[in-house]
């Protein structure tokens, strides 16, 4: 599903960031669960064309790569070096490889070759690369995620296309037809909700830092944590409830 990228190891935290982020931790969490006891076939659910939750999914997804846009905008007006931006790359894509390793063997026919932790992996390198094109990263969302509508009308229309559907390029995400596997986060559209992420961050960092420094309720603070643990909470909640499920069986 998603996992939030924070700038964990440098510069002040905001909580606001984090128990956002922890809001999607919690959602993504629920929304696992159900996946697994449909998996185990204590629900029945169409995971896969239920609008019930393929727009909870895309919601969850956008959630997160805002969230990680907002990261970005910290970091960078924090001054984050490049060594430490490629430090916490790296955990995210070896992260990424271990989920590819996993789904392989649990869905061997629909395995995750470019889900959520590998998407944001190249996204990182873009945003990281593009952050000073301040509000035009507006613009650039837009026309980020406006190309994944007019890939799917140009498709019909030039078949000679077809080569974007293949694993070679389906993570592009210029698809007519959607490939077969358990997670898809392709670059565009989702680079334009990152993007929006950062410009979001850079105007509060700007004009309504206060709003990032708010004090926060007490009962948010489960949230605050979970955002910021949330690649580390990613990689675990899984296993842990398939393993238990598993056990139940």
């Amino acid at each position: 599903m998603a996992a939030g990228v924070g700038t964990r190891g440098g510069g002040a935290r905001y909580d606001s960031i984090d128990a956002l982020r922890g809001v999607a931790i919690v959602w993504m969490t629920a929304y696992h669960f159900s996946f697994d006891l449909n998996h185990f076939g204590w629900i029945h659910q169409d995971f896969y064309r239920d609008p019930l939750w393929t727009v909870q999914r895309a919601l969850i997804v956008s959630l997160f790569l805002f969230c990680a846009g907002l990261g970005q905008a910290v970091a960078v007006q924090q001054g984050q070096s490049w060594r430490r931006f490629w430090k916490r790359w790296a955990q995210v894509a070896g992260c990424a490889l271990l989920v590819t390793a996993g789904s392989l063997w649990m869905f061997p026919r629909s395995f995750i070759f470019f889900g959520v932790l590998h998407g944001i992996a190249a996204m990182l390198i873009v945003v990281r690369l593009t952050a000073g094109w301040g509000r035009w990263l507006w613009l650039a969302g837009a026309v980020a995620v406006a190309s994944k509508f007019v890939a799917a009308w140009l498709h019909p229309q030039f078949p000679a296309l077809a080569f974007l559907d293949g694993r070679a390029f389906s993570w592009i995400g210029w698809v007519g037809q959607l490939p077969v596997t358990e997670d898809y986060v392709p670059l565009f559209p989702w680079l334009g909700v990152m993007w929006w992420g950062v410009v979001a961050g850079q105007w509060l960092l700007s004009h309504r830092a206060q709003w990032l420094r708010a004090r926060l309720p007490a009962w948010t603070g489960p949230l605050s944590w979970l955002g910021t643990w949330s690649l580390t909470w990613y990689m675990l909640h899984q296993p842990v409830m398939i393993g238990v499920m598993t056990a139940l069986k």
